[in-house]
């Protein structure tokens, strides 16, 4: 506050006070602003001062209306002024003053009075006439300031009486009471309020436009911002009985204000059809409302209608508007689309059990809402096929071709292709959320294939309160999808004819094939892979299998021949690496000096078409290309092995004593010929053997075409973690015994010298000691793969 506004402040209140005298206003403007604080008046204080000026007040009731009569005006400055006023009720010594101050006060406003009256002239002297006249004035003009106004009946009675006494025999005519209680019917302007018997006729004539959204003339609605509830505002002149029916009444317009709002907002098709069919729900029952509205005006025409009958007809309509205005609210406020709306709809029909009108109410909203949710529902699990233009299902369809299966490794067709989105799932639906997927998925690929499936036991699916009719529809549709595409792959596309067609090529089951094969390609395959010519293998592939026990096979049309940029090694380390910190490292390591030769480049591929490559993807191709190409290299170290032993019986024209000289290089490459053919008998018949009878047996159990992708890979996984492919370490040491004996069989076929052998000896005798070191890493059930079977035979020279 500014100095002078103290100033003021200061002068206006001694003047108000009537304080003079003593210091002036000087002294007491020092000592306010030498007293002044920065104190700010707070609700708490100020309520609490409010408190304690009503004790202190001899009418305490009229105190606290004139409180909050102020207060709801927003006058300036009140909860200070309410503040000093309870401190200054503290001060005794200043009430005292402040009462004799208010003494003196009223006694100089006596004095005062009296003396500003008209004189009156003394009894003893005699009254001239002008001032008689001045006297009469004075008197009639105080007279008339005193008097308060008659009403107008008073006066009209005053005056008929007079005129009856004066003309007892001509009396005054009576108007009927209508006349005085109808002021409308006069020209002049209206001014006050109507009767109540007016007011309340006029109310049923507003109450009638606003339920159906149009302003009356007393009710007026309030603008709205977002999804607020609509308010209305009424004339506060208006009697207060009147006006708190009225009150009672307004809600249903608001609840109607809030529905209409929703259905004129969802109607449009960016909303989905879900919320279409909710809102179709709605104007049916918007439309029995305003019929109810209709039959209300018919009775208000005919007088038949007052403010109570309207609030008595009212009542059962409000429940179901409110339950109405509360499921838009919901929608609204969640942005619900498909199955959300779906879910609340389900969760409100639930919660309202004991009440059945409200539980009714929200039934046949549900139903209808899910009619075309269902209807999408019914075209999938039936056909197979997804009509979803508003993204409402619970499953989605992403663009994604079928034919890179078999070109890109890490295609996921079958997991991505379709998949669910968890928040369109209803909550009633959400149980059976996996099996409604893969049923639609099922009966897709067979669809894909050109043949027109549709359910037998295909039903209208209906929602209910049980949800064990629609859960039993979803389940034979289930199952009859699981048994058509699984039928369909095992006899028509004869999966497990396939499956072993690739277990004779990629695992070596026909012994004959690959020793023809090997015989006429050994020479092409010494060559590096750049000066292979691909069609001479072709070529030569196909020779191999008319001359072998192969060409019975159905299939062997589909294998072909596919050289790959890096040998087996590289490339399982490769796959190892995958998310892995290695990773990087391996990808951008530099590729070796040495050319590929065609042996270690070589591989089967395998063309297979839809739907069997959703079994025998790329991702299956190159599991067993990389088996393959494992325990082809091994076939190859062996047949250079039995080439030595077949060179080295020149030794025997030798004497005794020479032959001697080769007798370490004899052991050695017998030790070699051993280990390649053992690891080869146990990855062969202890290990792949097994396993795939495993899986055939599994197949012929399976119910679905899931169980078929889980029993597959299984198999190529075990097959994978038996055969030692799946530890980076081992494989590197493995990787170098395969490179000793190349290097020994290259030694001794092209030197024929024993002296160089004992260099590789030792080298192979540390790599077999490696080897031993990391034979633990590998176990099945428990025991040691290098203690199984004849694997052990590999390893006899270890002691």
């Amino acid at each position: 506050m500014s100095e002078f506004r103290i100033h003021h402040d200061v002068n206006e209140l001694l003047s108000l006070l009537h304080v003079g005298g003593g210091d002036g206003a000087e002294v007491y403007i020092d000592l306010l602003q030498k007293n002044r604080t920065p104190y700010v008046t707070t609700s708490v204080s100020a309520h609490s001062a409010k408190v304690k000026i009503a004790e202190y007040s001899k009418t305490p009731e009229d105190f606290l209306k004139k409180y909050e009569e102020l207060k709801s005006k927003n006058a300036r400055n009140l909860d200070p002024l309410v503040y000093l006023l309870s401190k200054l009720s503290e001060d005794k010594e200043m009430l005292q003053c402040l009462q004799q101050n208010a003494k003196e006060r009223s006694e100089a406003n006596a004095s005062s009075a009296t003396s500003t009256s008209f004189a009156i002239p003394p009894t003893s002297s005699k009254m001239s006439m002008q001032e008689f006249e001045e006297l009469r004035k004075k008197l009639g003009n105080v007279t008339a300031s005193s008097q308060v106004p008659q009403s107008a009946e008073v006066t009209r009675k005053m005056l008929r009486d007079r005129h009856n006494k004066k003309n007892p025999t001509q009396p005054n005519p009576v108007f009927p009471n209508w006349v005085y209680d109808r002021p409308a019917l006069i020209g002049d302007f209206i001014t006050g309020t109507l009767p109540l018997p007016a007011q309340e006729q006029a109310l049923v004539d507003d109450l009638l436009f606003v339920l159906i959204g149009v302003d009356g003339r007393d009710i007026t609605a309030q603008p709205v911002l977002g999804r607020q509830n609509r308010s209305f505002i009424v004339d506060p002149t208006l009697d207060m009985s009147v006006k708190e029916l009225v009150n009672r009444i307004l809600p249903v317009a608001s609840y109607y204000s809030t529905i209409t709002r929703f259905t004129e907002e969802k109607w449009s098709f960016e909303y989905g059809q879900v919320n279409h069919a909710l809102t179709a729900a709605m104007r049916t029952l918007m439309k029995e409302y305003l019929i109810l509205v209709t039959q209300l005006e018919h009775l208000h025409r005919q007088g038949m209608l007052s403010l109570q009958k309207l609030w008595f007809y009212i009542q059962p309509t409000m429940r179901t508007m409110e339950i109405l205005a509360s499921i838009a609210s919901s929608v609204d406020k969640g942005d619900c689309m498909g199955g959300s709306t779906l879910s609340l709809l389900h969760d409100r029909t639930f919660n309202y059990t004991g009440d059945s009108q409200a539980q009714e109410l929200c039934l046949y909203l549900t139903k209808a809402a899910s009619v075309p949710y269902f209807e999408i529902l019914e075209k999938w699990i039936y056909r197979g096929i997804i009509k979803d233009p508003y993204s409402e299902f619970m499953v989605e369809e992403h663009e994604l071709q079928k034919e890179k299966i078999q070109e890109d490794y890490n295609d996921k067709y079958w997991d991505q292709r379709y998949t669910i989105i968890q928040h369109r799932i209803p909550s009633f639906l959400q149980k059976m959320a996996g099996k409604i997927l893969s049923t639609g998925k099922y009966l897709n690929v067979v669809r894909e294939c050109g043949r027109d499936v549709t359910c037998p036991d295909a039903k209208e699916v209906l929602y209910t309160l049980k949800e064990r009719a629609y859960v039993e529809q979803i389940e034979k549709s289930y199952y009859y999808a699981s048994k058509v595409l699984l039928d369909f792959l095992m006899e028509e596309k004869e999966l497990v004819a396939r499956l072993r067609s690739i277990k004779h090529y990629f695992l070596m089951d026909k012994g004959d094939f690959f020793v023809h094969f090997m015989d006429l390609t050994e020479e092409e395959l010494k060559k590096p892979v750049d000066d292979i010519v691909p069609p001479r293998l072709e070529a030569l592939l196909e020779l191999a299998l008319r001359m072998s026990t192969a060409n019975t096979d159905p299939f062997k049309d589909d294998l072909k021949i596919d050289l790959m940029p890096y040998d087996v090694i590289t490339q399982l380390l490769r796959v190892l690496a995958i998310d892995t910190k290695q990773e990087k490292a391996v990808i951008n390591a530099n590729p070796p000096l040495v050319a590929l030769s065609g042996l270690e480049a070589f591989s089967f591929d395998y063309i297979v078409k839809w739907p069997l490559s959703l079994i025998i993807n790329r991702k299956a191709l190159t599991i067993y290309q990389m088996l393959f190409r494992h325990i082809f290299y091994c076939k190859h170290v062996e047949r250079l092995l039995c080439n030595v032993w077949i060179s080295n019986k020149t030794a025997k024209q030798y004497a005794l004593h020479r032959a001697k000289w080769f007798a370490t290089a004899f052991a050695l490459r017998q030790r070699m010929l051993n280990f390649v053919q053992n690891i080869q008998y146990y990855m062969m018949f202890e290990v792949m053997e097994p396993t795939w009878h495993i899986m055939e047996n599994n197949l012929k159990s399976a119910s679905n075409i899931d169980d078929v992708l889980c029993h597959h890979t299984t198999f190529l996984d075990n097959c994978l973690k038996d055969c030692m492919l799946t530890n980076p370490e081992l494989l590197k040491i493995f990787a170098k015994l395969m490179s000793v004996c190349v290097m020994f069989t290259n030694c001794m076929l092209v030197s024929g010298l024993g002296t160089a052998c004992a260099d590789l000896f030792e080298a192979f005798s540390c790599c077999q000691s490696s080897y031993r070191w990391h034979k633990w890493l590998f176990t099945v059930n428990g025991q040691s793969l290098f203690d199984r079977g004849s694997i052990g035979f590999c390893l006899t020279f270890i002691k």
